[in-house]
């Protein structure tokens, strides 16, 4: 029987986002879950600040961050039914060539609630049940953790956490991240959980602060107070006191600017990898030969394959990534507030947005 939902749908950018009744049902291999959180993502503020174009049309509800509680269940999901559950951002079909050959993150099939499909800025959503991430409710307790804080993992730590398994970050490495809020901060901290040392880069000194003193940064450093050059010899003169290696740096652009992405490219040094985990639209100028010189090579990361995120969990569930001093709940009734308190960097916080 369909269940009596409402989501809130943007209809144009900028425009003020409507609450709308729809009816949610489950079809073949679905599952219909009540949202628990949603976090509000540096994307969905591209999508209606910005003017990114999203696959489905408008109007379209919003949220790719969601965690909940599945409440129906369509044939052959039934075994879901009643569990608590992370729906990734990324849901890849698992049946294409691509995704057979282990390659889910490119799959064109692919479906991206707040994207492809409605999102989870709502009171439910509809999802395919494939590659839902269980949520173990007593170890959440025990972590002092809510089933509604947990939503950021759908994004903003399990991308950065595919960045850094695929950048193969491990003990010894140093590691620098480019832009610490939101992405960023969980970026510094699974790195550090990975084994490396830290150094994050930002403009904003609050976060400097934050992150340095709470989030697993070994040095913090402001790109506002120094030019490439200084920003660079900084970090060299950092690992040589530390015993850290002079080459192989593994750097994680992750603020989604034109200025941190031209910042990310001027850290490189021989054999190092360059991550581009932030999206802009705006462009940016560099010698690529860069990248032949120094040997190094860069990696885009869209998304997290589902299969890894009870991994990436693990890690928040075990104490070795803190949320809860950078995530911070609010109404979904004052979305349209909440929307506008982000995009003013009033709120530094991860949003999470609560039916």
């Amino acid at each position: 029987m369909p269940i009596a939902a409402h989501r809130w749908l943007m209809t144009a950018p900028g425009a003020p986002l409507e609450r709308a009744g729809f009816e949610a049902a489950p079809e073949v291999g679905e599952v219909v879950v009540a949202v628990a959180g949603c976090g509000v993502c540096h994307t969905d503020l591209g999508y209606y600040y910005d003017g990114v174009r999203t696959n489905q049309p408008l109007p379209l509800a919003l949220g790719h961050e969601v965690s909940g509680r599945v409440v129906a269940a369509g044939e052959g999901a039934a075994a879901w039914m009643g569990r608590a559950v992370i729906v990734p951002a990324v849901l890849p079909c698992g049946a294409c060539d691509l995704c057979r050959r282990g390659l889910s993150t490119i799959c064109r099939a692919q479906k991206m609630p707040g994207n492809d499909i409605q999102g989870g800025f709502g009171s439910h959503i509809v999802v395919p049940a494939r590659g839902l991430c269980p949520v173990d409710e007593e170890r959440l307790a025990a972590a002092g953790l809510t089933l509604p804080q947990v939503s950021i993992v759908a994004d903003a730590l399990t991308t950065p956490y595919q960045a850094v398994r695929r950048a193969d970050v491990g003990p010894g490495d140093l590691a620098v991240v480019v832009g610490i809020g939101g992405v960023g901060g969980y970026c510094v901290q699974v790195a550090r959980a990975f084994g490396a040392t830290v150094v994050a880069i930002d403009v904003d000194a609050r976060r400097l602060f934050a992150i340095n003193a709470d989030g697993g940064a070994a040095l913090a450093l402001n790109a506002r107070e120094l030019d490439a050059r200084a920003l660079k010899k900084a970090v060299a003169g950092f690992a040589q006191e530390h015993g850290l290696r002079a080459t192989e740096w593994k750097v994680f652009e992750c603020s989604g600017t034109a200025a941190g992405q031209g910042t990310a490219f001027n850290l490189l040094v021989h054999g190092a990898t360059l991550s581009i985990v932030g999206f802009t639209m705006d462009k940016v100028e560099i010698r690529l030969s860069n990248l032949m010189a120094f040997d190094a090579r860069a990696l885009g990361n869209w998304g997290c394959p589902p299969e890894a995120y009870p991994a990436a969990l693990d890690l928040v569930l075990d104490g070795r990534v803190r949320l809860a001093p950078f995530v911070e709940t609010h109404p979904l009734a004052d979305i349209n507030r909440v929307f506008d308190a982000v995009h003013r960097q009033e709120i530094t916080r991860r949003a999470v947005l609560v039916p």
